[in-house]
């Protein structure tokens, strides 16, 4: 079977605007994404280690979302606004039930 490279090709989002009201959104969704990540590491018996080691299973980012470097928030961000302008540019619509 002959490898063939990957190019990703995400969906281009960059003319959706995201509503003013849906950027408090962003950072709760963060917070999210990144403690379903954790559990899911926590789980497969990954444990916090200053450095990140795959033999020991250690990984420093496994802190509360607060005590991370701001390089992994912009990463966690950066998923949730993309999720969120896809789903938008999709055709959908979000709204806060009452």
């Amino acid at each position: 079977m002959k490898e063939e490279r990957y190019i990703p090709r995400p969906l281009e989002t960059n003319d959706v605007e995201l509503p003013e009201e849906l950027i408090p959104l962003v950072e709760e969704m963060s917070k999210n994404v990144h403690e379903n990540w954790a559990k899911n590491r926590l789980d497969e018996g990954w444990k916090y280690g200053p450095e990140r080691n795959d033999k020991k299973m250690e990984h420093p980012c496994l802190v509360p979302y607060e005590d991370l470097p701001e390089s992994e928030k912009r990463y966690d961000r950066e998923s949730a606004l993309q999720t969120l302008k896809l789903i938008l540019k999709s055709g959908f619509t979000i709204r806060k039930c009452e």
